[in-house]
């Protein structure tokens, strides 16, 4: 992979392209000066770079020496963005360090950001990957308004800079979809289908689950977890509010923690606020996450089949799971799951049910 390096071209002032035009046609700065009507002083701080060639200027230089106007108007307007290059990598390299919160490594390997070869390069990156134009409009976009969304209910182990970049992702995602517009009473009655697809391998499932969330205006995203994130699932609408995004990390790389996920965060789409952020996979006590993880568990085993499975005396055998699954509908994987974490199944059995996900 190419490196990518940050270093801004050094530019000399037109003033020394000026001086030398001025050799070549044996003229003085106090005869240019005469001949465009401009002080000598101004002249000299032109050619020392101390003074900016105006349009003005230009057309007068034009007149008098025969160089186009366009040519010098360029050259000022590169001259002056190289100064300000200059000046932003000196302002920059007092907060280079802000890159070393982000796992600038594993963003670079999954090419969500290209590989550079120093610090001030990854800086550059991360700032056109979240699309603004310094670490102190991060903070103002990103940390203050959307992270702290989240902070109530961030797990101690969780990295705000790694989540942030990871909802970029979605963010990014959320922005480039092609999807219908969104239909609460269509993503309602899809779910009822999706549910299905938990019967099938992830290469047939992810497509068909994309496919039919898009039709109803919902936009579903796998977005590998980066590492300090620690979120399965996030659900947030998009700017002006016109589509939700629901993202999924495969993060515990099961099949009845994806399902779980997926339907959790589509329980928030259609029971919570359009501008409210959800990260699954945060300590919590938040009343919402616990509507969403009952919606969750209800929807995909409901209550009253797993009282009745549960009433039988007979043991919790591989053949019953898989034949309860296979009544419900849904994969056997998910129902183990649930089963454990209601401690009715211990954590060691019944796991060769559960399928294991992993990125292509």
């Amino acid at each position: 992979m190419a490196k990518n390096q940050y270093s801004p071209t050094e530019v000399s002032p037109p003033g020394e392209t000026l001086l030398e035009v001025l050799e070549e046609r044996g003229l003085t700065q106090a005869e240019l000066a005469e001949r465009t009507g401009r002080p000598r002083k101004t002249i000299n701080e032109i050619i020392k770079g101390k003074a900016a060639i105006t349009p003005e200027t230009a057309l007068q230089l034009e007149r008098v020496l025969g160089v186009p106007a366009s040519f010098w108007n360029a050259r000022e307007a590169h001259y002056r963005e190289s100064l300000a290059k200059k000046s932003e990598v000196e302002r920059f390299e007092a907060e280079v360090e802000w890159i070393e919160q982000f796992p600038i490594r594993e963003m670079a390997r999954q090419r969500l950001i290209p590989a550079c070869d120093d610090k001030m390069g990854y800086l550059y990156a991360l700032l056109r990957f979240f699309g603004v134009a310094s670490p102190a409009q991060w903070q103002t976009l990103w940390r203050d308004p959307v992270l702290s969304r989240v902070a109530f209910r961030r797990s101690k182990k969780s990295n705000e800079y790694a989540l942030s970049a990871w909802l970029r992702c979605g963010q990014i995602a959320g922005e480039q979809a092609a999807c219908a517009e969104y239909s609460a009473d269509s993503f309602r009655s899809t779910l009822r289908d999706i549910r299905g697809f938990t019967l099938l391998p992830p290469a047939q499932f992810q497509p068909l689950l994309e496919e039919a969330c898009g039709k109803c205006g919902v936009v579903v995203t796998f977005i590998r977890e980066l590492p300090g994130s620690g979120a399965s699932g996030a659900t947030f609408w998009t700017m002006g509010h016109s589509r939700p995004v629901l993202m999924l990390s495969l993060r515990y790389k099961t099949d009845d923690h994806l399902w779980f996920t997926f339907f959790h965060e589509a329980a928030h789409i259609l029971m919570h606020g359009k501008k409210d952020l959800f990260v699954e996979g945060m300590d919590n006590e938040d009343q919402r996450e616990a509507e969403a993880n009952r919606a969750s568990a209800d929807f995909l085993i409901p209550p009253g089949r797993l009282t009745q499975f549960l009433s039988r005396s007979a043991p919790i055998s591989h053949d019953r799971v898989i034949k309860f699954a296979a009544n419900l509908g849904i994969a056997p994987g998910i129902v183990v799951g649930r089963l454990q974490h209601d401690k009715v199944l211990p954590m060691t059995h019944c796991n060769a049910l559960k399928r294991r996900l992993e990125w292509a």
